[in-house]
């Protein structure tokens, strides 16, 4: 069973992908760690880094190129990222394609609580990012991010705990795997 699990930041996708990895025994892949160890590799600050991706696209190809390489070696796997579920339906890989949202304030909140800082200020980061991202998919890949068509199940992680949103993945998953 392949899913991906896509959001914006602080949505839950990295708590909710560790949980159902250890639910379902699949290793679990997220691609924001192998973007931020770009970043850190080249001595850069996340935001900067992705303003630098801005104008070449070619950090984002490996990234998307990577996800789809993992997906197509394995059956057993979770891979969270902002265009896994594109980049595996433009591929032809199947899979669960679950999107996670949340209120920004929220999502704001949990991104404070999880690295430190103000709530407003990284609200505001969070919104300048989102914009960035936006950007680069639309110009690079002509994907609008906005756009939920894709998705097997949206999930607004608002007011749900990660275990309530686990649970329903899970629910999901059965229910498709047969």
């Amino acid at each position: 069973m392949r899913i991906t699990i896509s959001g914006p930041p602080g949505s839950g996708k990295t708590t909710v992908c560790r949980m159902l990895g250890e639910r379902l025994h699949l290793e679990v892949v997220i691609s924001g760690n192998i973007f931020r160890q770009m970043a850190k590799d080249r001595g850069m600050s996340l935001g900067d880094f992705g303003r630098m991706c801005e104008e070449d696209p070619e950090v984002d190809r490996l990234l998307d190129d990577r996800m789809v390489e993992i997906a197509r070696g394995s059956e057993g796997v979770i891979l969270e990222g902002r265009l896994t579920a594109h980049m595996l339906t433009r591929n032809g890989i199947p899979a669960l394609r679950v999107l996670l949202d949340a209120d920004v304030d929220v999502r704001a909140a949990r991104v404070a609580e999880r690295e430190g800082g103000d709530p407003a200020r990284r609200k505001q980061e969070i919104l300048a990012r989102e914009a960035c991202e936006a950007k680069r998919y639309l110009s690079f890949y002509n994907i609008d991010i906005g756009d939920r068509a894709i998705y097997d199940l949206v999930i607004d992680t608002t007011r749900l705990s990660p275990e309530e949103v686990a649970s329903g993945i899970v629910e999901a998953a059965e229910a498709l795997d047969g």
